[in-house]
């Protein structure tokens, strides 16, 4: 953790460089990029320059972020170095005066960059407890695979001393490497350069990335530590954004994208991340707002913290913006990798699928599933513990863990192949669907669908959850989300009812009307409109108040078993051709493998159009 920046670079030297010619608006060129065609398949053609698009950023937030940050800093690090005074935080008015005077020598010049906005601000960046762009990159890739471009690129700008202040690269690593002997394209914003402020020539270095990525179809990752637009650059900075945000959307359903956030990410920076599939925020130095706590205190006088605006607990229980909370940089990029290992690294690729040589290795006591549920339906369970014994040994991985436990969602491997689990969490809230819960389903099944990743749902859900303030919010529009998102997906579906499957909750969890390939059950199941306790109350009303009042609960039972015999039985939907089988539970996992291998080469047929109007 001691080492200093230039001992955490591979001993593998860059091995291309684009001109070290400062990028103007009517420059078109890139130098040949023969080292990079190869990651490709082919060569590749770059933009020329970031599209200029309006939009707003502001610029009250970014100071906000230096100054929260600056606060932060002085608070121990679980991956803290060594002992090192902090210093301020890297602005326009504290850059040296003086243009740094530059060798000739490209060892010289090599060197140089290793050391971003030069040793004090390294020796800032670590005493905060954060590693550099260069080291987030080396510990994020394998060893000695990094291939940078475009090293030497400067701004053009001017005013506000900027032509003082030019620094090769301007502020982002950008390049190649490899996962697990896998490509992937990543750049890292270099905190020690003007705060890592995102500026025109970020724009066209990081565009220029995206652009080849989504070409070549190779997952991007993006390591996200800034204190927003480069004020200075006005509209170009604006403009810059705008572009990143256009690339972001075309890129996505095409190529996986990760955000990972290592540090402040204020104003309209925050919409880069919005637009990528997974969030991960490390959670002792990474925040995101749009507006910060003193421009909301000067507005509406409200008082509020960075960590209860923008943390790392407030985006991933509150907000839903973050999928995934590390405790430090170390465990985030770990994560990071670990994901990239679940994912293809395209949308005309499957998955990577792990080659198991015997079922045993890696199968759980699926024995153990006849015995998980509880007696009778009142009581909670935990649905991970379903998902364990299915799924290979300790494969499963959780998406968005903490917003909206009452769903859970996450990606596993069955016998090697990945898959994707969505599931009601009977231990909160029983499991019932609300607003949240939808949108965090809908979100995931939208996203294995469009990256190839059979999706797996297990159902035990009461219904809706009631409440005016749930209608007024949306319930109907945001419930509808699961509906179009099942409808819409081609890939292999596959539901299995646990317990409760009730009213319009059944018929939204991936049932049979819905195109679901395949509708299994386990004996336990109930599926009707509703339980047999609500069912009797509406039904038997009258039979039950003029009954004798001694001999009234032993009616209601009796009632209540023959509707659940007569109604919410398995066997009931499975003779109407609902349910495809009813298994016992240790042949879940088996039936789920056969299943799916059955279904591997399905071809879906859809009707032609622009594209879908799913209900936001």
């Amino acid at each position: 953790m001691a080492n200093d920046a230039k001992n955490e670079q591979p001993d593998k030297p860059e091995t291309s460089r684009t001109p070290e010619d400062k990028p103007s608006a009517d420059s078109s060129n890139s130098a040949p990029l023969d080292t990079f065609a190869k990651w490709l398949g082919g060569s590749f053609k770059l933009s020329s320059e970031a599209r200029a698009v309006t939009t707003t950023v502001a610029g009250a937030a970014m100071f906000a972020a230096v100054r929260a940050l600056t606060r932060r800093g002085k608070k121990s690090s679980p991956n803290k170095r060594d002992e090192v005074q902090p210093v301020s935080e890297p602005t326009a008015q504290t850059e040296s005066a003086t243009p740094v005077k530059q060798s000739a020598s490209l060892a010289d010049r090599r060197e140089a960059l290793l050391l971003g906005g030069g040793q004090a601000r390294v020796d800032a960046q670590h005493a905060r407890g954060k590693f550099t762009a260069r080291e987030r990159i080396t510990r994020t890739l394998d060893a000695n695979s990094f291939e940078e471009l475009g090293p030497y690129i400067e701004h053009r700008h001017s005013t506000f001393g900027l032509d003082r202040q030019r620094h090769p690269g301007d502020g982002v690593v950008t390049g190649f490497g490899r996962i697990d002997g896998r490509r992937v394209a990543i750049f890292a914003q270099d905190f020690t350069i003007l705060g890592g402020s995102f500026s025109e020539t970020q724009a066209i270095k990081v565009g220029r990335l995206l652009e080849a990525a989504t070409s070549g179809g190779l997952p991007i990752i993006a390591l996200l530590d800034s204190v927003g637009a480069r004020i200075q650059e006005g509209v170009w900075s604006l403009a810059g954004f705008g572009d990143l945000f256009w690339r972001n959307t075309q890129a996505s359903g095409v190529v996986p994208q990760i955000s990972v956030m290592l540090g402040p990410c204020a104003g309209g920076a925050v919409y880069s991340p919005g637009l990528t599939d997974f969030v991960i925020m490390s959670r002792s130095s990474s925040y995101m707002f749009i507006t910060g706590p003193d421009v909301i205190r000067t507005v509406t006088g409200e008082e509020v913290d960075v960590d209860t605006l923008g943390g790392a607990e407030t985006h991933a229980a509150t907000s839903g913006v973050a999928h995934f909370v590390a405790e430090a940089e170390d465990e985030a990029l770990d994560l990071t990798r670990r994901l990239v290992g679940y994912l293809p690294s395209n949308n005309a690729e499957d998955p990577p699928r792990l080659d198991i040589a015997n079922d045993e290795d890696v199968a759980p006591n699926t024995a153990a599933l006849d015995t998980l549920m509880p007696e009778t339906s009142e009581e909670a369970y935990d649905v991970r513990e379903v998902i364990a014994l299915i799924a290979d040994t300790n494969t499963f991985l959780e998406v968005h863990k903490d917003f909206a436990p009452n769903a859970i969602v996450g990606f596993a491997r069955l016998n090697g192949n990945v898959v994707g689990f969505v599931a009601n969490q009977p231990s909160h809230l029983a499991g019932v669907l609300d607003i949240n819960a939808s949108d965090k389903i809908a979100r995931f099944i939208r996203f294995s669908d469009a990256f190839n990743v059979p999706l797996i749902t297990l159902i035990d859900c009461p219904g809706f959850l009631p409440g005016a303030g749930q209608e007024h919010q949306g319930i109907i529009r945001h419930g509808a989300k699961i509906v179009y998102a099942y409808s819409e997906a081609t890939v292999p579906k596959i539901s299995i009812v646990l317990r409760k499957a009730y009213g319009g909750a059944y018929i939204v969890m991936s049932s049979k009307m819905i195109r679901t390939d395949v509708c299994l059950a386990w004996p336990s199941a109930e599926i009707a409109v509703m339980g047999a306790k609500g069912a009797v109350s509406i039904l038997y009303a009258r039979q039950l108040k003029a009954a004798d009042p001694a001999s009234r609960d032993a009616k209601r039972t009796e009632l209540e078993e023959q509707f659940q015999e007569e109604f919410n039985s398995p066997f009931v939907a499975a003779a109407s051709g609902h349910i495809d089988d009813i298994i016992h539970p240790r042949e879940t996992r088996d039936r789920l493998i056969a299943t799916l291998e059955f279904l591997k080469d399905k071809q879906p047929s859809t009707l032609p159009k622009k594209h879908g109007n799913i209900p936001l």
